[in-house]
Parts: structure tokens; C-alpha cells; sequence
């Protein structure tokens, strides 16, 4: 899931904005988006979610929140029903807790992980003391640097030793974000030459994107 395919993702679209500026979502359009044919089966999603949010030391009532909506019914008319608003982390707990079966869950387990991870970043004192895009680039390659490192060190503890398998096990690890696309893929859609590494021709945003993938990785 490129970051393209971020902005243009289904989970995206669904997103209202407050007065202040606050993302959330409806916990009914959720219901509707992973495929739960009547919401009162998607209510044990969310008391699921509530519980790993309470487990996780967060407070529930800061991700979810009652409350009653309309939704249109027959002749154009209109019932009031309830509802939750689910902030992203909220969101990010129910699709870890909806039918893993369901191709647009695992859609939207990557697309709330990777959101909540960019969110992280930008929260990071380091990172915010930086102004420039160039200098949250910068910043996010010698992070990703890091990172991989370490993921060499956890693939050869593994049992990946071969030059060659090491390809292939980064390779899936790009698939799984990009949407199928491997290594080779990626830089052929960025048009770029054989000598050039596709992690320095990257945004703040697509690194922190691929940051989350060697961490999660």
C-alpha cells in the first residue's frame, strides 16, 4: 500500500474532521466497509476493541465515543440510531479484532498501523524540531538505515543467510505495503537507474510508511 494508495484508500474517504481539527470515524460506516451485513453483529467487534484498549492502558472513553445519527431510510426518510465515534487508534483495535478472513480487513490493518505509525513519527521530539521536507527525509533514511540493520541481524538469526533469500524476504516485506509490487517493481515505477537505491528517492511520508514495515517486519 504505497502512500498513494493511502490517500486514495476506502478507510481514507470514510474520515470526518471536527471543528478542531480532530480525525474520527463512524463506527457504523466501519461496520458497513468490513463487510458485517447488520451492524449488531459488528457490536462485539467494538466491546472487543474497547477491551484491548482498557488492557493497553488507554482511557476508552478517549477513542470511543456514543452517540445517536440518522441514516435514511424508505421514501427518503430518516431514523435515529446509535453510533460510535472512533478515533484512529480506535479504528486500528477494531480491524485487529474483525474477521481476519476478509480481504478489506487486512486492508485496514495496514492502513490504520501505517497511519498511527506516521503519527508517531511526527510526535518524536527529534522529528519535530525539524522544518524543512528535505530534513524530515533525511532524518527518516538514516532511521531507516538503522532499522534495517537490525532486521539483517534478526533475518540471519533466523535462518535467512543467503544473499539471495535475503531478496526474497525483503522483497515480501515491500509486496505486503505496495500492493504487490516487489523491489524491482517499485523502482521501475519510479523510473529509476540500476545503480540508484529506492530508499533515497523516497518522501518523509513513504519513508515513515516503510520505517513502519521494517519495525512491524
Amino acid at each position: 500500500m504505497t502512500i498513494e494508495l493511502i490517500n486514495q484508500s476506502v478507510f481514507e474517504k470514510l474520515k470526518h474532521v471536527d471543528e478542531n481539527g480532530n480525525e474520527f470515524w463512524s463506527a457504523r460506516d466501519m461496520a458497513r466497509i468490513l463487510e458485517y451485513s447488520e451492524y449488531r453483529h459488528f457490536r462485539g467487534v467494538i466491546e472487543k476493541a474497547k477491551e484491548a484498549c482498557n488492557n493497553s492502558s488507554f482511557r476508552i472513553e478517549d477513542h470511543f465515543e456514543d452517540m445517536l445519527g440518522m441514516i435514511t431510510i424508505g421514501k427518503g426518510g430518516q431514523r435515529q440510531v446509535e453510533d460510535v465515534i472512533l478515533s484512529r487508534y480506535a479504528c486500528y483495535l477494531i480491524v485487529q479484532n474483525a474477521d481476519p478472513s476478509k480481504e478489506i480487513v487486512a486492508t485496514g490493518q495496514t492502513y490504520f498501523a501505517v497511519q498511527t505509525r506516521l503519527q508517531e513519527i511526527s510526535k518524536m521530539q527529534e522529528f519535530t524540531c525539524l522544518t524543512t521536507e528535505n530534513e524530515k527525509r533525511l532524518f527518516l533514511r538514516y532511521e531507516m538505515k538503522k532499522h534495517n540493520l537490525q532486521l539483517a541481524e534478526a533475518a540471519k538469526d533466523a535462518g535467512v543467510i543467503e544473499p539471495k533469500d535475503y531478496a526474497i524476504f525483503q522483497d515480501h516485506g515491500y509486496m505486503g505495503l505496495y500492493g504487490g509490487l516487489d523491489a524491482k517493481a517499485i523502482h521501475k515505477k519510479k523510473n529509476l537507474k540500476k545503480s540508484q537505491n529506492i530508499l533515497d528517492h523516497m518522501g518523509s511520508s513513504e519513508l515513515a510508511a516503510n520505517l513502519f514495515r521494517a519495525t512491524q517486519t
